[in-house]
């Protein structure tokens, strides 16, 4: 989705500094590091069943967990593409464990109930996963038909000229687009809106650097609000709405009823930071946005999808219509009147799709396979004390969202806290509950900002060279440590007064 729109250059950007900076291509280093993860995922699948300590462990189980740690150890040192790491998760599953792989290896009398394979494959069609092509749909629809830069242009005008204002204005706007927009096309974006105001900006001045850090910021902790905002919020969500799970039916209108307003303060409080870091010593900025002038009948069916998804989205409580149905109807209407064609549909960032289904069928294993019960009854979960459960869930997801994509820390954190969840039932209370978990592992995920490669707006951003890595992770850890703070805290106060 990042072809139709004039940042598409920093995104490329991003790729190559990505590949050629941050990942060297060494074959050496990559068959190295394969070998040592095909090695303990084998170790792990040959073991007596007694080395795990898990009374009644069965050989599908044991499978699941070499997979698990194969999963794990290639999506942290990015061996492949972690998509690539998705794909390879679903057919090992299906090759190994389902009732669909191979004969003498998936024998149920030998190895134990084995997983149906068409629950496997289903987690790449599943509600959630129609949540995310909606929004990409929505995307894309803007985005070719400029209403994506019609709307900076209104909404930053308010913010007139004075260079703090228009920082606010930035930081506002890209939150905002964040929510509903992937945070690599919105950074792009406004990036590409903010380069003629670099140009205006003294270089000995530091005013360039909040405007430039202020995207990657804003994109980032926007996509908190809502559940199609960032991949961790939707895992969480469908965690949280499992009907044989958790089964809490959190809507979309409630998630945006907490998290907009935390995103509004972070927002406000990310502004006050970098005024005080980088000040501005050019006090007047003029805008010149160009784009967004298109108004035919496809622009205006493109305002009113829009309005009415976002709408329906907000009142699914009232309609009964879930955030999942909702996101397929503008892709019915687009498809219908010719606002989207084929080429378009090649746009949706397949990447993530794949990325997340195989979270989705790490999870459904451990499920289907009995092994989260198992887990359950074999670890004392319940002794655990839950303060230091949620310290240790939110400090590794921000650790690890550094350093590997957020969407990978969710999709291997989420099962496993699931089960944690289901061990300590209502012990949880004390911390606000099993939503402060989960979602809060969505918030630290959003909060990992500290280094170019954390996020894709952090590497967009940085493709500018306009930022230092040190003023990136400076403002980084600030922003990022104040957003888990506060966002636990909200978390907390309502489970405590059991609004969720």
């Amino acid at each position: 989705m990042f072809k139709s729109f004039n940042g598409f250059h920093l995104v490329d950007a991003y790729h190559r500094m990505r590949h050629e900076v941050y990942q060297p291509g060494r074959v050496f280093k990559k068959s190295v590091e394969a070998l040592v993860i095909i090695f303990v995922t084998l170790l792990l699948w040959n073991l007596p069943s007694s080395s795990f300590g898990i009374e009644g462990l069965n050989v599908v189980q044991q499978r699941i967990i070499a997979i698990f740690a194969f999963a794990t150890l290639m999506w942290v040192l990015e061996v492949v593409p972690s998509w690539a790491t998705s794909v390879a998760i679903i057919v090992l599953m299906l090759l190994f464990c389902s009732d669909s792989g191979v004969k003498w290896m998936c024998n149920p009398d030998e190895v134990g109930p084995v997983l149906s394979h068409k629950g496997v494959m289903a987690c790449f069609a599943d509600p959630v996963i129609m949540l995310f092509i909606g929004g990409f749909v929505l995307a894309i629809a803007a985005t070719k038909t400029g209403l994506d830069a019609k709307l900076a242009k209104v909404l930053l005008k308010p913010f007139g000229t004075k260079s703090e204002m228009v920082l606010l204005g930035f930081l506002l706007i890209t939150g905002l687009f964040s929510m509903f927009v992937s945070n690599t096309a919105t950074a792009a974006m406004m990036l590409t809106f903010l380069t003629p105001v670099f140009k205006q900006l003294p270089p000995e001045g530091k005013g360039r650097i909040a405007l430039a850090l202020s995207i990657p910021v804003a994109a980032n902790l926007g996509g908190m609000g809502t559940p199609i905002g960032t991949p961790p919020n939707t895992i969480a969500l469908k965690y949280l709405n499992d009907p044989e799970g958790l089964d809490l039916g959190m809507g979309f209108g409630q998630w945006m009823l907490f998290m907009v307003p935390l995103v509004i303060v972070l927002l406000i409080i990310a502004w006050l930071i970098l005024r005080w870091l980088f000040p501005f010593k050019q006090k007047r900025i003029e805008l010149a946005i160009e784009g967004g002038e298109e108004s035919g009948v496809k622009y205006k069916i493109v305002v009113v999808t829009f309005i009415i998804t976002v709408a329906l989205w907000l009142l699914d409580t009232v309609t009964g219509i879930n955030s999942n149905t909702v996101a397929l109807i503008p892709v019915v209407i687009f498809s219908m009147t010719g606002v989207i064609n084929r080429r378009d549909l090649e746009e949706i960032n397949w990447s993530v799709i794949w990325m997340v289904a195989g979270g989705f069928a790490l999870g459904y294993g451990l499920n289907q396979s009995g092994l989260a019960s198992l887990v359950v009854e074999n670890i004392p979960f319940g002794d655990y004390s839950p303060l230091l459960i949620l310290v240790l869930s939110g400090s590794i997801c921000y650790m690890l969202s550094n350093f590997i994509s957020n969407s990978a820390t969710a999709a291997l954190l989420m099962p496993i806290l699931v089960v944690v969840c289901s061990a300590m039932g209502d012990k949880l209370s004390g911390v606000g509950g099993t939503a402060t978990l989960l979602i809060g592992v969505a918030i630290a995920s959003s909060s990992a900002m500290v280094l170019p490669i954390s996020t894709p707006p952090n590497a967009l951003a940085y493709a500018t060279d306009l930022v230092e890595q040190r003023d990136m992770a400076k403002i980084g850890i600030i922003i990022g440590v104040i957003s888990m703070i506060l966002g636990y805290a909200l978390l907390y106060l309502i489970g405590m007064l059991h609004i969720l």
